[in-house]
């Protein structure tokens, strides 16, 4: 899983990369990308509202994308911070597909190579 050091826990920062990043889309996600020139690993946040399901659904949905995240953590630029917000199709959707959005979203914004 994501260690803290790899997590956005502010609200400010959630908004930061929201806005000013920029954005990759599909029918299951929403990718949000800010490059930072700081040294430090790279930060990672999810977004998923009530409209994607119930709470054992939401969870579930956030711990499969926690899981991708921590898989592509090493090939993410330092410095980098992430936000991912599901849409309701995320809900239905596998665990490849997930992988599959978020790894083209990362390769189209910041060059992550494919698995």
């Amino acid at each position: 899983m994501l260690a803290r050091p790899n997590r956005l826990t502010r609200g400010a920062d959630y908004r930061q990369v929201v806005r000013r990043g920029t954005r990759c889309g599909g029918a299951r996600l929403v990718t949000s990308v800010l490059p930072g020139g700081e040294e430090r690993a790279p930060r990672f946040g999810f977004i998923i509202s009530k409209q994607v399901g119930t709470a054992v659904v939401r969870n579930t949905v956030r711990r499969r994308l926690k899981a991708i995240c921590a898989e592509l953590r090493d090939t993410v630029p330092q410095g980098t911070d992430v936000v991912i917000r599901a849409l309701p199709a995320s809900a239905t959707a596998e665990f490849g597909d997930l992988q599959a959005d978020v790894t083209r979203c990362l390769h189209r914004l910041i060059g992550v190579e494919r698995a």
